[in-house]
């Protein structure tokens, strides 16, 4: 995080290839386990609309790794879990 790697992940979930984007989501799940800090920066960098977009229309590894990282994101945190609604996550 200090380092400055989420924007590039979030950066690649948009812009990405499916591999790419499965990739990045899959980085996110392991960066946003049990930490708050790295949970609200992947959250200020713009992730949940994108992870949302991809658990619905990605490849089936894409998916999965969007789930993994909307699940940490969300775990204890109501304001991911609002964010989450508001992006549609939830049909």
């Amino acid at each position: 995080v200090e380092a400055g790697g989420i924007p590039p992940l979030v950066e690649l979930l948009r812009d990405g290839s499916d591999k790419g984007k499965a990739r990045a989501a899959w980085a996110l799940t392991n960066v946003a386990c049990n930490d708050d800090a790295n949970r609200a920066a992947v959250t200020a960098a713009g992730a949940i609309p994108l992870l949302v977009e991809l658990l619905s229309g990605g490849s089936d590894k894409g998916r999965a790794n969007a789930a993994g990282a909307l699940t940490n994101l969300v775990s204890g945190n109501k304001d991911n879990k609002a964010a989450v609604l508001a992006a549609g996550g939830v049909p």
